[in-house]
């Protein structure tokens, strides 16, 4: 679900930058997160921040 809602925000294009996302882009991905997931309670620190960096290691 992650990874599907990050490519729906690249998409977008709303929160695009040169490098990557703009700043505010985890707070959009936590809104999305929890329209798809309602009872996740996940939360862009340290949740969304923890798993995006494992997956760029990856």
């Amino acid at each position: 679900m992650l990874v599907a809602c990050m490519v729906d925000l690249y998409n977008v294009g709303t929160y695009n930058a040169n490098t990557g996302f703009k700043a505010d882009y985890l707070n959009e991905l936590e809104r999305m997160l929890e329209k798809v997931l309602p009872h996740a309670m996940l939360k862009a620190k340290p949740n969304l921040e923890s798993r995006i960096r494992t997956l760029k290691r990856d």
